[in-house]
């Protein structure tokens, strides 16, 4: 199992594109409260992610506390500007097979994961390489780099590798 954490999200429509990422790619959503927004599909930016929510394996944390009470002895990944090490290096698929299971934090889109946090982590904090004069990536776009980087370590398995809804001929037929 792909565990997605968010750490304190504070932008609903990078939350509602997380959603449906962890939709797509059969993951597990893991939110840190407070939440700068309400969970109630009304406010959730992006269309079906507020029934997506209800279709994918979630928790719901009140407090960075309470997580960590529940899940602090397992091996988190914290993906972070500040990290030490390429997250392409790591290789998932040997610590799914050996923890049956993969966690990777994202911090709140403002201020990131807190340093605290970070420090007793120091070894788990990953990068995604940019161009030096770039602060961030969008929230979002950082959780899909890294889901489908897992996922295709595991050769995207329990995917679907062609187009179902459609017919995987669908771009082959004539209209």
């Amino acid at each position: 199992m792909i565990n997605i954490v968010l750490y304190e999200p504070e932008i609903s429509g990078n939350t509602s594109n997380i959603i449906r990422t962890c939709y797509a790619g059969h993951a597990k959503l893991h939110i840190i409260k407070p939440i700068a927004f309400d969970l109630h599909p009304h406010w959730l930016k992006r269309n079906g992610a507020g029934h997506l929510l209800s279709e994918i394996q979630h928790e719901i944390h009140d407090s960075y506390a309470a997580f960590d009470k529940k899940y602090g002895n397992k091996n988190i990944y914290y993906i972070t500007r500040y990290g030490l090490e390429n997250y392409a290096d790591v290789n998932f698929e040997s610590v799914i097979k050996s923890d049956g299971e993969v966690w990777i934090m994202f911090g709140t889109e403002s201020t990131g994961i807190p340093k605290r946090i970070m420090q007793k982590n120091i070894n788990n904090c990953l990068r995604i390489p940019m161009y030096p004069q770039c602060r961030s990536l969008n929230l979002a776009n950082t959780v899909a780099i890294v889901l489908y980087e897992i996922l295709r370590q595991r050769s995207f398995e329990g995917l679907s590798k062609y187009e179902v809804q459609k017919g995987k001929d669908f771009i082959l037929k004539k209209d």
